[in-house]
């Protein structure tokens, strides 16, 4: 059997597979145009302030703590600054920075004195509220 090879055929599948190739990159054009005219949803990662009020108590007997510092991160839990400090009262009125659609803030409850274990935590929820953070003896 004497196979022929026909140039029209292969010049149509080769137009086709052209076509299909510009119609794909013409649509990923107009998508980054698109993309690059409007940019990122507004407030995607604005940063804000949440007012919060802790009270830290000893998980042991319920006592306040004074003197605990409250440190605070808004995306980074390894590089904290100071928020504020417990009085008498285990009180202590803060701001938290933080970033909209990222993860955090981060949160760190340490007693200075080394007598209570150190607390780590994040919340998901920043509605302003007084909150209850109990520690550990050491």
């Amino acid at each position: 059997m004497f196979y022929t090879f026909d140039f029209a055929t292969k010049r149509q599948t080769v137009m086709k597979w052209l076509h299909t190739l510009l119609k794909g990159a013409t649509l990923s054009t107009a998508l980054f145009i698109f993309q690059a005219c409007y940019g990122m949803p507004q407030g995607w990662d604005e940063p804000g302030e949440a007012r919060m009020t802790f009270t830290v108590i000893s998980n042991l007997n319920g006592d306040p703590i004074e003197g605990v510092r409250i440190l605070g991160s808004p995306t980074n839990p390894e590089h904290f600054t100071e928020l504020g400090i417990t009085g008498a009262d285990g009180h202590c009125d803060v701001m938290i920075p933080y970033f909209r659609n990222k993860m955090g803030p981060f949160l760190r409850f340490e007693d200075p004195s080394g007598n209570y274990a150190a607390k780590d935590t994040t919340f998901a929820d920043l509605r302003y509220r007084d909150i209850l953070i109990g520690l550990d003896d050491e």
